[in-house]
């Protein structure tokens, strides 16, 4: 494959159009005009790109759930439930898992058997197969702007049908829907296919539409230290950009540390407008989305719902554009709509008692920010440097040496010699490097926090840290601290 981090022409796009098309009779539907002229016609409260960049003006945090079923009627019911009696902001589509591995003749299978069944046998909506009538009828049905969350490493065919229907956002990118999520596709594969769809974000917005994306922030949702997830965020946003992406919402998932927290979103935000203007992208409109707790859940509902609102309040004190919000039922598998609604509430109350608030700076927060951007230029000025100054053969060759280095990723392809831990005050360290290029002082800086905590705990640092640490929150505390007899 010949990848460049350059703009696609228009020959290259419409050339491999062809062929995505074609990977499901629903293909045919797509009519790039008639997808102009439908998404000029949305109102601007159904404009995902819009409504956040008017939060981010007037220093708003909107709440955005997770929803997704398998039978269109039953999916229509689901948001607007979330929306009228939850009071979500932003709507979810969740994409089921058969359409995330392009298998399309087993979603069609699972719609029919769903039909028989009267209820959702899929573990989301398969809006490939419904294509642009039913994911317009989802649209339509709503009063408010649609985003498509997956976790597609291919989601070529997925994009140029929803955003034809008037779906506003698009999640994902080449890194944080590969190494997370899929096990044998290469990087060489996603980075290609995601600039496609990248560029076809960026041809509507040369059309005059604009269609908000939002690369993954959480990863693998376990232990992700901020530099890595922010690094990951940046390349994304940047390689987005160069297709002609104007409306980036950069993510990040919760650690649990108000202050880790706070200075990752600020962080996120100062750096990627810092690149961007460097670069040379013009107009951007950026904005960032806190993912609130990724881990294991506590199985208690009260317990569960003290995450939940811990979650909302470091997303409204961080400044986040936007959170993902979670539930009650997250230790127990996929949950009621009630429960899902019950969640947003409670995080919108959370959410309207700090409004107008962000957390003051610090020493401590400063000294935060400052250690993640030292992080974080040693991954990016490595990245680029293994490019020889192109970022999306950079990322490929940082993958494979390390330089990027997602911890618990399934993917082959992953080193997977860094690992996390806590370090005493609960904030994400770097327990072993592996290959990722910090200076010497940044390594000791690590090591030393994590000393602190081994000092405190009467124990070795160790990987047993980072075990106690992954089921820490499940069992009601955020740092994984050994029993005591």
């Amino acid at each position: 494959m010949n990848i460049k981090n350059k703009k696609w022409t228009e020959e290259e796009f419409f050339k491999v159009r062809e062929e995505v098309l074609k990977q499901w009779p629903t293909g045919e539907e797509v009519d790039l005009a008639e997808g102009v002229q439908y998404l000029k016609e949305l109102p601007d409260h159904k404009n995902f790109a819009k409504k956040l960049w008017t939060a981010k003006q007037e220093g708003k945090t909107l709440a955005q759930p997770r929803a997704g079923v398998a039978l269109l009627n039953e999916h229509i019911e689901l948001l607007n439930f979330l929306s009228k009696e939850g009071g979500a902001d932003l709507l979810p589509s969740t994409i089921d898992s058969y359409t995330r591995l392009n298998r399309y003749e087993e979603c069609e299978r699972g719609i029919k058997e769903s039909e028989k069944a009267g209820r959702s046998l899929l573990n989301g909506f398969p809006g490939v197969n419904y294509g642009v009538k039913g994911c317009k009828r989802v649209l339509e049905s709503v009063d408010k702007p649609l985003q498509v969350r997956h976790g597609t490493p291919d989601a070529r065919l997925l994009a140029e049908i929803t955003m034809s229907s008037g779906w506003t956002s698009y999640e994902g990118g080449g890194i944080s829907y590969n190494l997370p999520y899929a096990k044998s596709v290469s990087m060489e594969r996603t980075i290609r296919d995601w600039q496609y769809i990248d560029r076809l974000v960026g041809w509507y917005e040369e059309q005059g539409v604009s269609i908000n994306r939002e690369p993954y922030g959480p990863l693998t949702g376990t232990l992700v230290p901020v530099s890595i997830s922010n690094a990951v965020q940046l390349i994304e946003c940047l390689l987005a950009a160069e297709q002609g992406v104007k409306s980036i919402t950069l993510g990040y998932g919760q650690c649990g540390n108000l202050v880790q927290d706070v200075a990752a979103i600020r962080t996120l935000q100062e750096l990627a407008e810092e690149y961007c203007e460097k670069l040379g992208y013009k107009d951007m409109q950026l904005t960032t989305v806190f993912h609130q707790w990724m881990g294991g859940f506590p199985e208690d509902e009260s317990k569960a719902y003290g995450v939940i609102s811990n979650g909302a309040c470091a997303a409204r004190l961080s400044g986040a554009t936007k959170v993902i919000v979670k539930t009650t039922h997250e230790a127990i598998g996929i949950p009621t709509k009630e429960a899902n609604a019950n969640a947003i509430k409670a995080t919108k109350m959370v959410l309207n008692l700090l409004d107008g608030q962000t957390l003051p700076d610090s020493e401590e927060l400063d000294k935060e920010i400052k250690q993640i951007k030292a992080e974080i230029k040693c991954i990016m000025d490595k990245v680029y440097d293994l490019g020889n100054g192109d970022l999306a053969l950079g990322t490929i060759e940082a993958v494979k040496q390390g330089v990027i280095d997602i911890p618990f990723a399934p993917a082959k392809i992953n080193l997977g010699k860094m690992l996390p831990a806590r370090d005493n005050q609960g904030r994400i360290r770097y327990l072993e490097c592996g290959n990722l290029p910090f200076t010497d002082e940044i390594k000791a800086f690590n090591k030393a926090e994590l000393q602190k905590r081994a000092d405190f705990e009467g124990r070795e640092i160790g990987f047993q840290m980072t075990v106690d640490d992954i089921f820490a929150v499940g069992k009601g505390n955020l740092i994984g601290r050994p029993e005591k007899n």
